[in-house]
């Protein structure tokens, strides 16, 4: 049983395998994967030794069994090869497949292996991201250039319209998940089946501004309503001071690192009009200690966030808000399972001491915090809602166990 099961009383929940073809964690793995391989290939010019580790490294997660790191692959400094000998220790020299793990835990490691792989940890390639090429190709793109002309209709808003704006503009910006591509295609537009922004708006307003955390999701276009929140927070005084965290390497192909945090903010600062006015001013809040970019290596770990180390609890204990972006976190949010979808988003987020909101794009098969009613209509008429990237939440909670 999950610790958020075993801490809070809820019931037994299957913890989500990519093992059933009849799933979606199935298609990541025989759909979302190959396409990933072929598009890593053919973006950056690897030589034969990384194309080659590719390519085992393809065979293996499809028809192969879980195999550990070679420590021959790269640097001992690398850092964490001995974490995940002690992390795979459950699964290593058992004969399992890929797909007979816990989904979360097997996808971690997939990147963790890929990027091995590509030489990331030494030699010539060390720190080259694999990914670089498609996250330079969003933040070049006509999605931003969109975003950025559309900010300027702010301008024409109340306050309270320019609130709604920008919050549900970071739901939106979670279709640009590049891995959530490979498998959808072009962002369709989404549809918000909880909508908990008045309770976020009258939590913050009511109370003493402060500092809120802000646990980014992917890089480019998303990345850029995400940055803009955090500006509209400061600037209107609903908060003091902001943390955003990030990843510290390449993850889940289009995850935002620090640098790819950098390159936003230089094209929004760039920007004309108010979009690049509130790229100035949030330019000068990081070089001013108002925002604060950090990147813990727990984020690049196989585990939800019900292990979060102690200083990532406090920093949430004492922040007025944080907030959980994209899909990824929301699976590591509330747990990996297939938890019935009545089950109070409270509930399975209690175990942290501090005020959270989850915004994100549905794509998985977790989903918590429905009524039966609009579950059984969201099946009936839409029966892919949990993974199709059509359907979203905004949720929230202050409420503490």
């Amino acid at each position: 049983m999950s610790l958020a099961a075993d801490s809070l009383g809820l019931p037994e929940a299957r913890v989500v395998t990519a093992a059933d073809p009849a799933e979606f964690a199935y298609t990541v793995f025989h759909d979302r994967h190959p396409r990933l391989f072929a598009q890593v290939r053919h973006a950056l010019p690897y030589g034969p030794a990384q194309l080659d580790a590719l390519h085992r490294l393809e065979e293996e997660t499809l028809t192969g069994t879980l195999q550990p790191l070679d420590p021959g692959a790269e640097l001992a400094a690398a850092g964490d090869r001995a974490e995940w000998t002690e992390w795979g220790a459950p699964y290593f020299g058992r004969g399992l497949r890929w797909t007979d793990v816990p989904f979360l835990w097997s996808e971690s490691y997939f990147y963790r292996r890929l990027l091995s792989a590509t030489g990331y940890f030494a030699g010539p390639w060390r720190g080259v991201d694999p990914f670089g090429p498609m996250k330079a190709d969003g933040l070049a793109g006509a999605a931003v250039d969109r975003e950025l002309a559309a900010y300027g209709a702010l301008d024409g808003m109340s306050a309270a319209e320019r609130d709604s704006a920008v919050l549900h503009a970071c739901v939106a910006g979670n279709q640009a998940d590049l891995g959530f591509q490979l498998i959808a295609g072009a962002p369709v537009g989404v549809s918000l089946i909880v909508d908990d922004s008045a309770a976020i708006w009258a939590h913050l307003n009511e109370r003493e501004p402060g500092r809120v955390n802000l646990v980014a999701d992917n890089a480019a276009e998303e990345l850029l309503p995400d940055l803009l929140l955090i500006e509209h927070l400061i600037t209107t005084g609903r908060a003091t001071s902001a943390t955003v965290y990030l990843k510290p390497r390449p993850y889940y192909v289009s995850d935002a690192m620090t640098q790819d945090a950098v390159a936003l903010l230089r094209r929004l600062v760039a920007a004309p009009g108010l979009a690049g006015d509130a790229g100035r001013r949030l330019w000068g809040y990081c070089t001013d200690g108002r925002v604060r970019f950090e990147a813990p290596a727990f984020f690049c770990s196989p585990f939800g966030f019900h292990a979060f180390p102690p200083e990532i609890v406090a920093a949430i204990g004492s922040a007025t808000l944080t907030v959980f972006k994209g899909d990824l976190n929301y699976r590591r949010l509330v747990g990996d399972r297939f938890w019935p979808v009545t089950t109070p988003f409270a509930d399975l987020t209690g175990y942290l001491p501090g005020p959270v909101a989850a915004l994100r794009t549905c794509k998985s098969e977790v989903a918590v915090g429905l009524t039966e009613a609009a579950a059984a209509a969201l099946d009936a008429g839409s029966p892919d809602w949990r993974f199709a990237g059509r359907h979203a939440v905004i949720q929230f909670t202050e409420v503490r166990r």
